[in-house]
C-alpha cells in the first residue's frame, strides 16, 4: 500500500471499534496463562509502559513500519523484536508522549514529525510485570533511523504489504529466558521472528486495517 493511500484512511482508522483482546490472543504464546500463574502477578499491579507502531513512507513511497531488535543484555526481553517503546518518565504528559519520546530515543525519529493516530488495546506481559499501551502513529517524512546503541542491536523495516500478507504468519521455535524452547505463533519477516506481546499487538493492528479493506 502506498503511503498516499494509507494517509487517506487515517481518519477512518480512528473511527473503528478496536478488535480487542480476542484478536490479540490469536498470537499469544501457548504458555501465557501458565506464566500469569507462575509469576503470580496481575495487570492491576503491573508497571505501565508504551510502544509505538510507526507508519511512514518507506522505499518507493510504500507504507512501512519500523521494528527494533533489543540487545542481548537487556533482561527478560533480550534479543527480542519489538516496537520502539519503554517506561514513562516524569516529563511525559501521558503514555502517548512516552511512546513518541521512546521512539525518538530508540530509533532517532524527530518528535515533532510524529502524529498519533489512536491507542490500541493494552497487553499485559507477565514475566516483566508490565502493561503495555500500544499506539499507532505516522510521520509524513521518511525517517533516517539511528539506533540507540545502549539498548538496540539493530533496526529493520517491513512494508505494510508484507505485514498484511497472512503467509508471513507462521509457527516458530523460540528460546525463552524463563523456560525451554517452544513453538509459538509468530510473524516472520526476512528472517526476523516476531512473537509474544509484539505479535499480539501487531495482529490487532492487522485486524483493524482489514476491517477497512473489507468495506
Amino acid at each position: 500500500m502506498r503511503f498516499s493511500t494509507f494517509y487517506k484512511i487515517i481518519n477512518e482508522i480512528n473511527t473503528l471499534k478496536l478488535p480487542g483482546e480476542k484478536f490479540q490472543l490469536l498470537m499469544a504464546p501457548p504458555f501465557r496463562d501458565q506464566l500469569i500463574n507462575k509469576f503470580n502477578k496481575s495487570s492491576n499491579k503491573a508497571n505501565p509502559s508504551a510502544v509505538l507502531c510507526l507508519f511512514y513512507p518507506g522505499r518507493n513511497k510504500e507504507t512501512s513500519v519500523v521494528f527494533i531488535v533489543r540487545k542481548s543484555n537487556t533482561g527478560i526481553h533480550s534479543s527480542q523484536v519489538g516496537f520502539p517503546g519503554g517506561k514513562p518518565e516524569k516529563q511525559d504528559i501521558d503514555l502517548s508522549q512516552t511512546a513518541i519520546r521512546e521512539t525518538h530515543e530508540e530509533v532517532g525519529v524527530d518528535i515533532k514529525t510524529i502524529k498519533i493516530i489512536r491507542p490500541m488495546t493494552e497487553v499485559f506481559i507477565p514475566p516483566s510485570n508490565f502493561v503495555v499501551k500500544p499506539y499507532i502513529g505516522y510521520t509524513l517524512k521518511t525517517p533516517n533511523f539511528t539506533p540507540q546503541i545502549s539498548e538496540i542491536d539493530s533496526i529493520f523495516e517491513v512494508s505494510l504489504k508484507s505485514i498484511l500478507n497472512s503467509n508471513n504468519q507462521k509457527k516458530s521455535i523460540v528460546k525463552t529466558s524463563y523456560g525451554p524452547t517452544i513453538s509459538v505463533p509468530s510473524f516472520v519477516f526476512n528472517g526476523h521472528v516476531i512473537w509474544g506481546a509484539t505479535a499480539m499487538i501487531l495482529i490487532e493492528i492487522i485486524s483493524l486495517l482489514n476491517l477497512i479493506n473489507k468495506k
